[in-house]
């Protein structure tokens, strides 16, 4: 039940950065179109999107790490077997959520790579 429960937050939290960043770039399209008029290469623009998804995840990682680490003595009792602050688990936790963070990040980035300069300055 908790692993079922731990895919759904996975989950959860691919489709709300996806979110985030699609309407960001939905919001900086005209910018983005003024990058490539300007002869910005289809991999700036990428790594600009990627970026701001990494930071995004960068920042909830380090702030949901704190928190975690603060709060494990409560949920310790509840652990069979394993103690509240294993780095082991941490690792894999940060490792899974970064790669599912970058994934999610992923078609945003090619979306907004592929802005036709034409349509986005022509766009209101």
């Amino acid at each position: 039940m908790f692993v079922a429960l731990g895919v759904l937050a996975l989950v959860l939290a691919a489709v709300g950065l996806y979110s985030v960043i699609a309407y960001g770039v939905a919001q900086r399209t005209r910018e983005l179109g003024v990058r490539v008029a300007l002869g910005a290469r289809t991999s700036d623009v990428l790594w600009l999107v990627l970026g701001d998804g990494v930071r995004f995840t960068i920042l909830g990682l380090g702030i949901g790490g704190a928190m975690s680490l603060a709060v494990g003595r409560w949920v310790e009792p509840l652990l069979f077997g394993e103690h509240a602050t294993d780095p082991v688990v941490f690792g894999a936790v940060t490792a899974i959520l970064a790669l599912t963070a970058v994934t999610a990040s992923i078609v945003p980035a090619r979306r907004a790579s592929r802005v036709d300069p034409n349509i986005a300055l022509r766009a209101d």
